[in-house]
């Protein structure tokens, strides 16, 4: 009997398991699991939206100068077109300006107000004595101090800067860089070893010349803080500096004459 009742009893404890109705034992909760799980997968997803996003179908390991050398190129195409338009619309206002200005008094007296301002304001190309430097990039690494860098080997921008500053100072009546007149309020920039001016890029040598005293230009020169150390840089690490006295000439402003400010003179 005590058999018969145990079989039944593993029975009803086979059928309760079969049916579920067993209590179940209880699970273990693991918090930083049940949180960091679904954290490590959203970030692994928005990590793989990034990357695709940047990669826009490309290797973000491909090598992309080529692509950056294409623009640089088509944006100097368009800065070109750009001054081809300008010239042209600016030949079509003096055009029509003179034509008015032989019929209406006002116009053409304020047209040789604008005539007799035109050499102060630069405007106008010029000719004669003053100075020619000229800075240029050292040679290539193996072939200078062990100990020197990529730095110590190019141009920067305070140096075209200090030699500018200078010739102001010294004088200077006009001045141009790379054959492009420049005021004393034109803006020099390096980017990299270039050089930016008036929105369009130029690589060393870097030529800039100055009319005026070329004693008083050259003695501007020697007392600049800024030309002494690019010379001192000259002697170890051979970069090129050259100064020279003749008969120079500069051209013409020809960058935008848009006023972006302007005081009333007392």
């Amino acid at each position: 009997m005590e058999y018969t009742s145990g079989a039944t009893s593993w029975q009803k404890v086979l059928r309760r398991a079969a049916a579920g109705l067993l209590p179940r034992r209880p699970r273990q909760r693991r918090p930083g699991w049940s949180i960091g799980v679904p954290l490590i997968a959203a970030a692994a997803g928005l990590l793989f939206t990034t990357s695709a996003t940047t990669a826009d179908g490309t290797a973000l390991r491909e090598d992309r100068r080529p692509q950056l050398n294409q623009l640089i190129e088509d944006r100097r195409e368009q800065v070109a077109a750009s001054e081809r338009r300008a010239a042209t619309l600016r030949g079509e206002v003096e055009q029509r300006t003179n034509t008015l200005a032989g019929s209406d008094a006002p116009i053409k007296n304020q047209q040789n107000r604008a005539q007799g301002s035109l050499q102060a304001a630069g405007f106008t190309a010029l000719a004669g004595s003053g100075v020619t430097v000229e800075l240029n990039d050292a040679p290539q690494l193996d072939q200078t101090q062990s100990d020197a860098s990529n730095d110590d080997l190019v141009v920067h921008q305070g140096d075209v800067q200090a030699v500018v500053n200078a010739l102001w100072a010294g004088g200077a009546e006009a001045m141009s860089i790379m054959n492009v007149r420049v005021l004393t309020t034109s803006a020099v920039r390096c980017v990299g070893n270039t050089l930016l001016l008036h929105g369009r890029v130029y690589s060393p040598p870097f030529k800039i010349v100055a009319i005026g005293d070329p004693a008083a230009l050259q003695q501007a020169l020697a007392s600049s803080e800024g030309v002494r150390l690019f010379k001192d840089a000259v002697d170890d690490y051979q970069l090129g500096y050259e100064e020279t006295v003749s008969t120079v000439r500069v051209p013409a402003f020809e960058d935008s004459t848009s006023l972006r400010s302007a005081t009333v003179p007392r």
